[in-house]
């Protein structure tokens, strides 16, 4: 009966101690976010790194997101428009960048000539590019999307901590369950005071939100993304929330 006692007890004590550590996480979200709303919005175009892995596996997505990267444009044109870099890496250590561009229209015919091919992710290789051109234009923020990870996560985990230095925000979504990409992708992403998501490869609407809420906080700054995201899917709410320094 004393260790039934003690048992339940002990039950008891692990609840209060986890309802504080959710409050005190609460807390730091707000305070995260009040500190934020009160930033200066940036002046002129936000400049936004568009990443793909363009794997054989990935083909279904790219041609989604070539669809969908128009909503970016047009979601950030009100708040001071938005300067994109399309990246990608497929094939045999074939990695590219486009020039910035101000026009979905010019990035969209990038993308529609381009077809996924076989391939290892290089996510080290485009963090690294992300760091070098940041030198050039300063950029406020990464997307990547992506389903894999098959690099060294410490190397990586280095690198998404110098995004988070230099104040570049890095979102990544995840297509599908991979445990391995998972935990790569949230361990960068809070290395780089970003935000990580998975979305469903059936939901076209769902990251159709992730892109315009990435693309809002870009040229608007955090009170634009909490605004834009208590009218938009669920998943955004998720991503406002992670946001934090």
């Amino acid at each position: 009966m004393k260790d039934l006692l003690k048992s339940k007890k002990g039950t008891q004590l692990d609840k209060k101690a986890k309802a504080k550590d959710l409050v005190s996480s609460r807390d730091d979200v707000q305070n995260f976010l009040q500190k934020v709303s009160n930033m200066p919005v940036s002046s002129g175009d936000a400049r936004l790194v568009f990443a793909l892995d363009a794997t054989a596996s990935r083909q279904a997505t790219w041609d989604t997101a070539s669809q969908l990267q128009t909503e970016m444009f047009v979601s950030a044109q009100s708040l001071g428009g938005l300067q994109v870099q399309l990246c990608y890496f497929r094939g045999f250590g074939e990695f590219y960048s486009s020039p910035w561009q101000s026009s979905p229209d010019a990035l969209l015919k990038t993308m529609t000539g381009i077809t996924c091919q076989a391939g290892a992710t290089q996510l080290q290789r485009l963090l690294r590019h992300v760091i070098t051109e940041n030198d050039r234009n300063k950029i406020k923020c990464v997307v990547y999307i992506g389903d894999a990870m098959e690099e060294n996560i410490d190397i990586l985990a280095h690198l998404a901590g110098k995004l988070g230095l230099l104040n570049i925000r890095l979102f990544m979504f995840q297509e599908r369950g991979d445990p391995i990409a998972r935990q790569a992708y949230l361990e960068m992403s809070r290395l780089a005071g970003g935000a990580y998501c998975q979305f469903d490869a059936a939901s076209a609407d769902q990251l159709k939100d992730l892109l315009r809420a990435v693309a809002i906080y870009a040229a608007g700054g955090m009170k634009a993304l909490v605004d834009f995201s208590k009218k938009s899917h669920k998943t955004v709410k998720l991503l406002q929330q992670q946001l934090k320094q």
